[in-house]
């Protein structure tokens, strides 16, 4: 089924008339193009005008390429001076007001929170904001975290009043319903993304004696990186055979990101292997056995939907966003979180085991393409613009 062809929306067409302006506003040119350019891509071929926006990047070009016009708006992720704030909402107020759009959808912690400020006061009618994931703020508990919690809280207490929030998973739904952040009428959960299954295909399992088990994701401590470095090492120590590898950025800009200096360390110790940033996950895909995610907390992860429609069995801890996912005893395993000889028992079944992975792998496969497809994702997403705009539109 194409986009054109997702069923339902006719009184969307009928409501809005020729055409919307929608903006969409993350915090990196990298997350539009690879988590959001198929519902943008979606809302073009319906006839509206879409302009992508975010900080600078390699992949801005990208997205001009595929014919979207597209504004870089600098923005620092770890800012605090006021002034310098005060002069970022000032900008994206004024390019609110230039723009006049009639839809923005915001994504990510800081464009949430700034962008729906500064849409209210430049008049844009309707406000989206998608929440995909808690982060440092709402996983960790130090008292410097926990004064940072109170903060975010009270800016995503005012910036998402008035505003349609979208949740990837029912946990963090009800965690900001609970604080108090967002009330049911204006919540709604979407899980995921959306998987592009023609892309994301099953892949033969590599003809090795070894099994590489692979964990995909930003090198921060909150994604379980501790945890899984020591359970290669207790496997390792067995004596098991299996290669173990880290695949993605060291994130200095996070205040979870796992050292340079501690990354060397580990791969002189020859227990992991550290391969940095991957371009086509696929890749990776096709020479791991065994995808893992020990994470403290996530949106839904769309690393482990991939994987899973790779035909890949999963490891993954039982917290919000990975339980989405992963079906213990399914498709994978599910382990308590920071709970390293858990995660090592996990992983021994499966490497043994080359069965249960095939199996593990097919069922993974049915659950994406149930479940988290693109098409799927990208039709729920436009009936909340479609209940939006029929709501203003009654009022």
């Amino acid at each position: 089924m194409g986009y054109l062809d997702v069923p339902g929306l006719a009184g969307f067409f009928a409501l809005i008339g020729a055409f919307v302006k929608i903006i969409y506003f993350a915090n990196t040119d990298w997350y539009l193009y690879n988590f959001r350019l198929n519902l943008a891509q979606a809302m073009r071929e319906r006839g509206h005008e879409v302009v992508l926006m975010s900080p600078p990047g390699e992949y801005g070009e990208r997205l001009q390429a595929a014919g979207f016009r597209w504004i870089s708006f600098p923005l620092s992720r770890k800012g605090v001076n006021p002034l310098i704030e005060l002069g970022v909402l000032k900008r994206l107020t004024r390019i609110y007001a230039q723009e006049k759009p009639d839809l923005v959808h915001h994504f990510t912690v800081k464009c949430v929170t700034y962008g729906s400020v500064a849409a209210k006061r430049a008049g844009v009618p309707h406000i989206v904001n998608a929440i995909t994931g808690l982060g440092h703020v709402f996983v960790e508990n130090g008292l410097s975290v926990k004064l940072l919690r109170l903060i975010v809280s009270g800016m995503y207490r005012k910036a998402m009043r008035g505003t349609q929030v979208i949740f990837q998973n029912p946990d963090d739904r009800r965690l900001f319903q609970e604080m108090g952040l967002v009330n049911e009428a204006q919540s709604v959960l979407i899980r995921g993304s959306g998987i592009d299954m023609n892309r994301f295909t099953p892949l033969p399992e590599p003809e090795t004696s070894t099994s590489l088990v692979v964990l995909p994701a930003r090198i921060l401590w909150n994604k379980g990186v501790g945890e899984f470095v020591e359970a290669a090492h207790i496997l390792r120590s067995e004596g098991i055979p299996a290669r173990f590898a880290l695949v993605g950025v060291a994130d200095s800009g996070n205040p979870a990101a796992v050292s340079l200096v501690q990354l060397g360390e580990w791969q002189k110790e020859g227990v992991v292997e550290w391969w940095g940033w991957q371009e086509d996950i696929k890749v990776v895909f096709a020479m791991a056995h065994i995808v893992c995610l020990p994470s403290y907390r996530e949106g839904v992860p769309r690393v482990l939907a991939e994987a899973a429609a790779c035909g890949r069995a999963l490891v993954a801890t039982n917290v919000p966003g990975c339980r989405e996912i992963v079906r213990d005893g399914e498709n994978g395993f599910l382990v308590p979180p920071r709970d390293a000889p858990a995660l090592a028992e996990a992983l021994r079944k499966l490497i043994k085991d080359a069965y249960l992975r095939r199996e593990m792998g097919r069922r993974g496969r049915k659950i994406v393409e149930a479940e988290f497809s693109t098409e799927r994702v990208v039709s729920e997403t436009i009936a909340v613009y479609e209940r939006l705009l029929q709501n203003k539109a009654a009022g």
